[in-house]
């Protein structure tokens, strides 16, 4: 037995080599940094104990529990709205019988990712002002009297995500549907289902693993974004995001600011948990 263990043991000595890497930077730039910014959450600056307190003021303090509700708000109807959007655009590039017409689609789809970030979030602000081309067009159609007030606001916000959104979401739905074996619909289609029972039944159930994807990520992102709601929402609707750069920037209360980043990991942690069994599917017959 002895023999044994101390082969199994050699077997798995270069194994160990290989991954300890990997395990050297998760420690170094995930486990190190998390377990630091718990101990500093733990810490009261008002008293310089430690606690829960720093928690507790975010779940009870009125101006921390609307900015968090503001962020799940918001969150929630970017996810929804990127993902209706997303689904029949990638719904129809897949469906392209050319392999060159798709890629030519697609790379037409992430057009926008190729700007800035920042600048993008700047463009729609123009785009959204009062005297922007939207207000104008509308002005123009006799549809509206007086300009609407859509800059720095929840809606803008909403808007300059789901644009970015869509895109991201388009990218994982397209790639669940085309490894969806064309085969399966036509059988259905033979044995007398129609077209839309034919989706509901077999497309979108395959598909599952890419809305879950493109939802995942749409609420690590979104959830987690700062540059957005600061440039489009202004400081009418503050998001969780926002409060945290405050405590920073103005207070300089680091503790506050870790409590609530960690709140905010926390709800990732729970999204990913929600999604898990979606996240690692079973590859559909070809």
């Amino acid at each position: 037995m002895n023999k044994v263990a101390t082969v199994s043991r050699r077997e798995s000595l270069p194994g160990l080599l290989f991954v300890s890497p990997a395990l050297l930077w998760l420690l170094a730039f995930f486990a190190a940094p998390l377990l630091a910014m718990i101990a500093v959450s733990l810490h009261d600056s008002a008293t310089g104990q430690y606690g829960i307190g720093n928690f507790v003021q975010v779940f009870t303090e009125k101006a921390y529990t609307d900015a968090l509700f503001n962020s799940l708000t918001l969150t929630a109807v970017v996810t929804l709205a990127s993902l209706v959007l997303a689904y029949p655009l990638a719904y129809s590039i897949a469906s392209l019988r050319s392999a060159r017409i798709q890629r030519l689609a697609l790379t037409f789809a992430v057009l926008p990712f190729w700007t800035s970030y920042v600048v993008r979030s700047y463009a729609w602000l123009l785009v959204l002002a009062p005297t922007g081309p939207l207000n104008a067009a509308l002005m123009a159609l006799g549809l509206i009297h007086t300009p609407l007030r859509l800059a720095y606001s929840t809606t803008a916000t909403e808007i300059g995500f789901v644009h970015f959104f869509i895109m991201l979401d388009t990218l994982t739905i397209y790639a669940s549907l085309v490894q969806i074996n064309p085969r399966l619909a036509l059988a259905a289609r033979d044995l007398g289902a129609s077209a839309l029972r034919t989706f509901l039944s077999i497309t979108l159930p395959l598909s599952v693993p890419g809305i879950a994807v493109g939802a995942f990520l749409t609420i690590v992102l979104c959830i987690g974004d700062y540059v957005t709601p600061q440039i489009l929402g202004g400081m009418r609707a503050i998001v969780l995001p926002q409060t945290v750069m405050m405590q920073i920037q103005k207070h300089l209360d680091l503790p506050m600011a870790s409590a609530m980043s960690l709140v905010l990991t926390v709800i990732m942690a729970v999204a990913y948990l929600a999604l898990y069994r979606f996240l690692r599917p079973e590859e559909p017959g070809r």
